[in-house]
């Protein structure tokens, strides 16, 4: 090493050292530690309301392209009142299926968007193809007379086979009834045409759908829905939303008690077999051959469980007989979930497990119920209105800027060990996150139009009334 090496690294040394001096020591004198900036991996806010519309509004766009109504030009509506589907026979092909029990979720969400967020653009959405599916019902009961392959996306709704056909597009095409908009021209009240048609077409496929839940799904001997997959008697948590919140939702359109009955017995008997206290969570799947029945609390089952207690509690009347028993369930389910809720605000694959992936879809569900509990009062927003808000932030960033949801685990089957839920697969085309990231970012909008979430000593706190103290503990973020 020569002389000039030498005096260079001396001089840089030297130069470190008085940085170094210079420097100012923190210490508990001349630093308010507790407000330093933690390094959080999900942020850590109240969220502005302009951007999470922004979110959701952005993930309906991508819907809107990937499920398209034949004629973009105009609305469904528009083109049902000219008389432009005369000539045509099949739904159109997109990304997404139409009919699926994943698109029944989407139109619910959004419908329950328009209502939170007073833009008509999510009625429109639902309301555009629902009311294609049910203007092409009749004349693909025709098509499949003469061939069984007549349209795909067709057969679940004039031919239902399974829970997964019915449930979720029977609610939303009963939310789309009580809303007054279910035929084409409602949403043009200005112009004066028969709806009768269409309101006939809506109908009758609701009735075929309730008519299939309510009187031919397989059940066990004591009436519990039930499949004969994987095992001869099986019950899955799935079919607690694929099943029950139709019922409660058609004993509200036809004032029908006996539906409300049906939809409480069936909560009764889920609760009975997949209810597991000591953890305040469901197992997934229960076979009645199986002795001992363990407990996999698979996410996304856990999210249609929450989802139909909501559903429930919103369908049948409030001083009907039974319905605390659901609001008992409900509360003691969100406990259990926000005691396995992880720091970054995501819900595990498998709940209990935080080895396991976090999972956009179930937390996506999680954060609306609990938002739409909180809207409700049924739970306290001072002890859950943070962690709800964490599970939106969570969801937030997985929607990327094409508004697609990443993150969530594709469709799947029931399993009796941690690997099947460990290594499913996740994709940005499962239909499965869309609807509850909608439904979960327009119910924080009314959280937070209804709530007073504030910083208070570096934590969001939910207060009664609007805090405008400048006091250094609130540290506004």
């Amino acid at each position: 090493m020569n002389r000039r090496t030498v005096t260079f690294a001396l001089a840089i040394f030297g130069f470190c050292q008085l940085t170094l001096a210079q420097k100012k020591v923190i210490n508990d004198i001349n630093t308010p530690l507790h407000l330093m900036q933690p390094n959080y991996e999900t942020p850590y806010k109240v969220p502005d309301v302009q951007d999470v519309k922004a979110d959701i509004d952005r993930v309906l766009s991508f819907m809107a392209q990937s499920m398209p109504t034949k004629d973009d030009s105009s609305s469904t509506a528009d083109r049902l009142h000219k008389g432009v589907y005369d000539d045509c026979n099949k739904l159109p092909v997109g990304a997404f299926r139409l009919t699926s029990y994943e698109a029944g979720v989407l139109y619910n969400a959004t419908l329950c968007a328009a209502k939170a967020t007073g833009d008509n653009n999510y009625m429109t959405f639902a309301a555009d193809r629902l009311n294609l599916i049910a203007n092409l019902a009749p004349r693909s009961i025709k098509g499949f007379q003469t061939d069984k392959n007549y349209d795909s996306q067709m057969r679940p709704v004039v031919n239902p086979q399974a829970l997964d056909d019915a449930g979720a597009m029977c609610a939303a095409f009963i939310r789309l009834q009580l809303s007054n908009t279910s035929s084409a021209c409602r949403l043009h009240k200005a112009q004066k045409c028969d709806c009768k048609k269409a309101d006939k077409a809506v109908k009758e496929v609701i009735e075929r759908y309730a008519d299939y839940v309510m009187n031919k799904q397989m059940r066990l001997n004591d009436g519990l829905l039930a499949r004969n997959r994987p095992h001869k008697n099986s019950v899955w948590l799935d079919d607690m939303y694929m099943g029950i919140p139709c019922l409660a939702w058609y004993g509200r359109l036809t004032g029908n008690t006996k539906y409300y009955d049906e939809a409480l017995r069936q909560l009764r008997l889920f609760k009975q077999r997949m209810w597991v206290p000591e953890q305040k969570l469901f197992r997934h799947g229960w076979i009645e051959a199986m002795n001992p029945h363990p407990c996999f609390p698979w996410g996304r089952a856990n999210g249609w469980a929450i989802l139909t207690m909501c559903e429930v509690l919103d369908a049948i009347p409030t001083d009907y007989p039974g319905r605390e028993e659901v609001l008992d369930l409900l509360r003691q389910h969100i406990e259990g979930l926000c005691a396995v809720q992880d720091k970054t605000g995501f819900w595990h694959q498998l709940l209990d497990r935080n080895d396991t992936y976090l999972e956009t879809s179930a937390t996506a569900i999680f954060t609306y119920c609990m938002s739409h509990a909180i809207c409700e009062g049924w739970i306290d927003a001072l002890a859950y209105g943070s962690q709800t808000l964490q599970g939106w932030q969570a969801t937030a960033t997985k929607i990327n800027n094409q508004g697609q949801v990443e993150g969530t685990c594709v469709g799947s089957g029931m399993g009796f060990d941690a690997a099947f839920y460990s290594y499913r697969p996740v994709h940005v085309m499962a239909l499965h996150g869309y609807g509850p990231v909608i439904w979960a970012g327009s119910e924080v909008i009314r959280m937070l139009n209804a709530t007073n979430p504030k910083f208070n000593d570096s934590a969001i706190h939910f207060y009664s009334t609007p805090q405008t103290t400048a006091s250094p503990i609130f540290n506004e973020q």
